[in-house]
């Protein structure tokens, strides 16, 4: 039986309503499905935007605890610096390891005195041992994150120039970060922030729909449902649903209490499986019932047609019979109508 020979006109079905129906309401979405691939991915951009918009936000806040406890180190702790043309020069004369016990971006290692190259490369072979850390040098940055493989160099000079920025001073560094114009800092970077997140977080999740349908279309053959592909896409978007709302919530409370669930991405994909199986499975018991209300819709109408035929051929017989008693008392009186003309001759 084909689920969707003819595409027709949907009621429109919000935003947040989709959302509850996708959690609460699995037979919907056959439904929502039949509103068409378009109106999918519009809802799966608008749940990662919003997870991404929860990422940024938990970042920016981390990021603003960061360097408001940096400040507070560089009053307190940090010796004098300054930077001019490209040079940056920290009043120190031996190296200052910040342990990345004490710092999100790991261990931190401050030398800007005249280095040479082994010198370098024994700090960045120390980041990369750590799994993540900066080495601040008199004329570069060097970071190592997790999410690469190796190290990133920025040249101060190469960085710093296009914003417009050529020295600056211990202090003019705490008064920067302290007064208002780190709102534009913040703001522009939720930008970047939102736009990087946006595209790993929709790469991430179409990659999760395109397998978690391939999915679904096996549970159809296994079913003996006929859908079109498309559909099971549409249903597998839905599916992932709650598997994402707990996506947010486990990011935005980590964001407080950093921790970590071993098997969340188990999880994740079993949730969303568990949905997608069980809409496929209540769309083959609507289709059974159809079938059986169809079976005896036939039958009710063999049987309608079978006590029509009865009564025709009653109203046959009878017509039958009326035609023979009429032609039987048309014969009598023939019969009769002698005798008396023979009568009155006598």
């Amino acid at each position: 039986m084909e689920t969707e020979k003819v595409e027709e006109k949907q009621p429109k079905m919000g935003f947040f309503k989709k959302v509850w129906n996708s959690i609460t309401k699995i037979e919907k979405y056959p439904e929502m499905s039949a509103q068409g691939l378009g109106k999918a991915i519009s809802y799966l951009a608008k749940i990662t935007a919003i997870l991404a918009v929860i990422i940024c936000l938990g970042t920016i806040y981390q990021i603003n605890n960061v360097i408001q406890d940096g400040i507070k180190y560089l009053k307190d702790e940090f010796p004098e610096l300054s930077y001019n043309d490209g040079v940056l020069a920290v009043n120190s004369e031996s190296e200052i390891t910040i342990p990345k016990e004490n710092s999100i971006f790991g261990k931190v290692i401050v030398n800007t005195n005249d280095l040479e190259e082994t010198q370098v490369n024994q700090y960045t072979n120390n980041i990369t041992e750590e799994g993540k850390g900066i080495v601040i040098l008199k004329d570069k940055l060097i970071i190592k994150s997790a999410s690469i493989s190796g190290t990133v160099t920025y040249n101060y000079k190469e960085t710093l120039e296009p914003m417009g920025i050529k020295e600056f001073n211990k202090q003019t560094v705490i008064d920067y970060t302290s007064g208002s114009s780190m709102i534009s800092v913040y703001i522009s970077l939720f930008l970047i922030l939102f736009v990087y997140a946006f595209i790993m977080y929709a790469i991430s999740i179409l990659a999760d729909t395109i397998l978690l349908s391939f999915f679904g279309y096996i549970t159809t053959k296994l079913a003996r449902i006929r859908m079109r592909y498309v559909a099971i896409f549409n249903m597998a978007v839905y599916a992932l649903t709650l598997s994402l709302l707990l996506n947010m919530i486990y990011v935005a409370v980590n964001i407080f209490v950093p921790f970590t669930i071993t098997y969340f991405q188990v999880m994740y994909v079993a949730v969303a499986a568990i949905y997608l199986v069980a809409a496929i499975l209540i769309l083959k018991t609507d289709i059974i019932d159809k079938q059986v209300e169809l079976m005896k819709i036939i039958e009710a109408e063999k049987i309608i047609k079978e006590q029509a035929k009865e009564e025709e051929s009653k109203k046959e017989q009878e017509k039958e019979k009326e035609e023979r008693k009429k032609k039987d008392k048309e014969k009598e009186q023939e019969e009769q109508v002698p005798d008396g003309q023979e009568g009155s001759n006598a």
